[in-house]
């Protein structure tokens, strides 16, 4: 299909990032309890469901594009099992690793009600780990981009949802939130 695929999985996979964010900003935003009086905590738990549904299909498409297209030839066990790739194992393996970890999130989202709660928040936190993982992906696979300017500042505008979001989310106080805190069982001083 010559560049075509190539551009596709290019865009996807700039697509994902940016819906990634938005799934990462969201869940930092609903997980400090964020809401206003146009925007309920409801609001933002099925957005952020339905963008990482979303995020998933692009995600999805990109891998498949990336796999298909016969100038990187990459091999399925490439996208899974983290540098061994031919072609730049460093930055596909950081993409391997972020699927790795998406995988772990998804599965245990799917099976949210048939695990404990503390087990899917345990593994939930991965998505702080595994987007700038895939953000890092991103940034070395694009260096060879003869103009990543605007990728570069797609990527940074990303960085700042993110930063701000997780900021907001550490200094955010809730009722629910301080009242755990102070039930919690105090540790021993010695």
């Amino acid at each position: 299909m010559g560049p075509a695929l190539w551009y596709f999985s290019r865009a996807t996979g700039l697509v994902s990032l940016v819906l990634f964010t938005a799934v990462v900003v969201l869940g930092a935003l609903g997980a400090g309890r964020f809401e206003s009086r146009g925007w309920s905590r409801l609001t933002t738990a099925t957005l952020h469901r339905n963008l990482a549904l979303t995020s998933v299909l692009f995600l999805a498409a990109h891998i498949i594009s990336a796999v298909l297209d016969s100038y990187v030839q990459l091999r399925w066990v490439d996208v899974l099992i983290p540098f061994v790739s031919a072609y730049h194992a460093f930055w596909v393996g950081l993409g391997a690793v972020a699927i790795d970890l998406l995988l772990a999130i998804v599965v245990t989202s799917l099976l949210r009600t048939r695990i404990p709660a503390r087990a899917w928040r345990a593994v939930h936190w991965l998505a702080y780990l595994c987007w700038p993982v895939a953000l890092v992906h991103g940034i070395g696979m694009a260096e060879s981009d003869a103009n990543r300017g605007w990728i570069f500042t797609l990527d940074l505008l990303c960085v700042i949802a993110v930063a701000v979001a997780v900021v907001t989310r550490v200094m955010s106080t809730h009722p629910d939130t301080e009242a755990r805190k102070l039930s919690a069982p105090k540790e021993a001083t010695r």
